[in-house]
């Protein structure tokens, strides 16, 4: 009996899982993710290393583009820069995720930029919900020291 109510539980969790992706808002301008925000006063993300400077923080709010978003349930997201390397965006507490669909969309973000650095497992996972391919994984063998973003609220620009 209590495996049968243990794998009902199970199911119940899953199934939940499954229906968080389907429940948030698809992309659109002026929709917007955890904290209500807006778009004034942003940042843009490649004018951000200069805001960061020598304190290696930064609070206030970011413009960037899309270009990734975790593939599993949209628990991280990444923002283009001109060099063409990508920031990561996480979510504060995990309390919002982010659509499919807003890969490509701009948004600006509400939260704090931190030079941190990010260890080869770190690195392995996101890769994995991101859907690269295990030879893709294979390849992360250092750490990498980097801009992160967490993010209290997002709102699609355009």
């Amino acid at each position: 009996m209590r495996k049968i109510l243990f794998l009902f539980a199970a199911a119940l969790l899953a199934a939940g899982g499954a229906q968080a992706q389907t429940q948030i808002a698809p992309a659109a301008p002026g929709v917007t993710y955890g904290k209500s925000i807006d778009a004034q006063g942003a940042v843009a993300l490649n004018d951000l290393e200069k805001q960061i400077g020598s304190d290696t923080s930064y609070t206030g709010k970011i413009e960037g583009k899309v270009v990734e978003v975790c593939k599993k349930k949209g628990c991280f997201m990444k923002l283009e820069r001109e060099n063409g390397e990508a920031v990561m965006v996480k979510f504060t507490d995990y309390a919002f995720f982010m659509p499919q669909n807003i890969v490509g969309k701009t948004v600006v973000l509400e939260g704090k930029a931190k030079v941190t650095e990010t260890s080869v497992e770190r690195l392995r996972h996101y890769a994995e919900d991101a859907g690269k391919s295990k030879a893709e994984i294979e390849k992360i063998n250092a750490p990498k020291k980097d801009i992160v973003i967490v993010a209290d609220g997002v709102v699609v620009v355009k």
